[in-house]
């Protein structure tokens, strides 16, 4: 069982944020959220919907180089079901971006015949990019204009305005700040936002953080532990006693010879988001976990 964790982030910004996106929903013609494929539904703002209404949305499942393929596919067709165009991407490669012009287009087809019969020939296309901080975001949106169009950082809080984004002639993006909601539905979801860094590790007890990813990867993928940090995770312990045994195994110790659980928790909270664990996705789509049952 995870400890218990009262993980919440809400900064100032971001209620700005939000109203900035109320305000502008109604210039675009599509809604692209982009989420973090290895946590798809808790990366999802529930907020969204509300603001963007009946928008035609595009999902775009995003660092999928380091989840689970065969998760990333099976939350790809779980989202089609739903009636989303889903495109599946990694944006610091590059891979799969290609993908979304036309899937915007096949998305806005009724649209584009609309603005031709209209006489409206060759107006762009418009898309708000949203998603929660920390997402890939503007290294997508750089992908997609193929230059350094927005400012990309791998720490939460960057974006703070909007920015439009021209692609070519035929496309513009809106870009927006990553923006999280005031109270997480519970502390899983909380719990994935904290161990992928969509908040600030500033705000949280990082030892016990790492102590429940821990738990999660015994859970969901053992033999990463093992073959990471060289033990076989006991089903007995708790999440202090894994930590405790990764930090004896890597060698990090401190006076008195006791572990560093401090130092071993922030080592394990980067080589998690660094993906030098290997691919891994903490949820599964509906249809699988029923079946499991």
């Amino acid at each position: 069982m995870s400890i218990e964790m009262n993980i919440q982030w809400f900064p100032g910004h971001m209620t700005k944020a939000r109203r900035m996106m109320e305000a502008n929903v109604r210039l675009v013609d599509a809604v692209c959220e982009i989420v973090d494929a290895r946590i798809p539904e808790s990366s999802r703002n529930p907020d969204v919907t509300e603001l963007v209404g009946q928008k035609p949305r595009v999902l775009i499942l995003n660092r999928i180089d380091q989840a689970d393929i065969d998760l990333t596919k099976a939350w790809a067709a779980y989202y089609r079901t739903l009636g989303y165009a889903v495109v599946e991407t990694d944006s610091q490669s590059g891979r799969g971006v290609d993908a979304f012009y036309p899937a915007l287009i096949q998305l806005l087809q009724e649209k584009i015949e609309q603005n031709r019969a209209k006489g409206m020939v060759g107006k762009p296309l418009r898309a708000m990019i949203v998603g929660i901080p920390n997402v890939g975001k503007s290294s997508f949106i750089n992908r997609v204009a193929k230059r350094k169009a927005a400012i990309a950082s791998d720490k939460p809080g960057v974006t703070r305005g909007k920015q439009w984004i021209v692609v070519g002639e035929g496309l513009e993006l809106l870009d927006t700040p990553g923006i999280l909601w005031p109270r997480f539905d519970s502390q899983t979801v909380g719990e994935n936002l904290a161990f992928t860094g969509a908040v600030r590790d500033q705000i949280m007890d990082r030892e016990t953080l790492a102590a429940n990813l821990l738990l999660r990867l015994r859970e969901l993928y053992p033999e990463r532990i093992e073959e990471r940090y060289k033990f076989i995770p006991d089903p007995e312990a708790n999440g202090y006693e894994l930590l405790e045994t990764a930090a004896r195994k890597r060698g990090f110790l401190i006076r008195g010879g006791e572990a560093d659980l401090e130092r071993m928790a922030v080592q394990l909270l980067d080589e998690f988001r660094g993906g030098k664990l290997g691919r891994i996705t903490l949820e599964r789509p509906p249809a699988l976990v029923k079946n499991d049952d």
